[in-house]
């Protein structure tokens, strides 16, 4: 589906499939190339999108990059890997970010013996630190209850 067609027909650039397509809107400097990625993410093979979703990591409009890092979560849910190329971009853009839930994602639909060496370890970090806050959360709640109960009881 070509780039003018996917706005007429008004199934938008999601379902864009034409690698060669999103490369010539990207020379011609379209908007909506982050939208496009999430597209080629959804109906290409990973190899050929791979290489449009990093080059839409980089656009200048902040929003679009976050639909390219939308992108790579996708394709990690679809294909259950990554790229090299997509596992250093999100390694450099780093947790905390617009790669947070990407990186979640990753570490959730990627084996972990697939996984990079810094994807490990994060997954590792993440799953303690995820464990720490959800026994903290029941210690509190639990405390909170046993205050409850003695303030009920000691208002009676």
């Amino acid at each position: 589906m070509g780039w003018e067609t996917a706005w007429q027909t008004g199934e938008g650039l999601l379902g864009l499939d034409d690698p060669a397509e999103w490369d010539a809107a990207f020379e011609r400097g379209e908007d909506h190339l982050g939208t496009a990625v999430i597209g080629l993410a959804f109906h290409c093979p990973l190899e050929e999108a791979s290489p449009r979703i990093v080059r839409a990591m980089k656009l200048p409009d902040q929003g679009e990059r976050v639909y390219a890092f939308v992108a790579t979560g996708h394709a990690a849910r679809l294909n259950g890997r990554l790229t090299p190329e997509l596992f250093a971009a999100l390694r450099s853009e780093g947790l905390g970010g617009v790669a947070e839930y990407p990186i979640r994602d990753t570490l959730t639909f990627v084996p972990y013996g697939d996984l990079p060496p810094w994807f490990k370890r994060r997954r590792v970090y993440l799953t303690v630190r995820d464990k720490l806050e959800y026994w903290w959360l029941r210690c509190t709640d639990a405390v909170e209850d046993v205050r409850r109960t003695l303030r009920g009881r000691h208002h009676r």
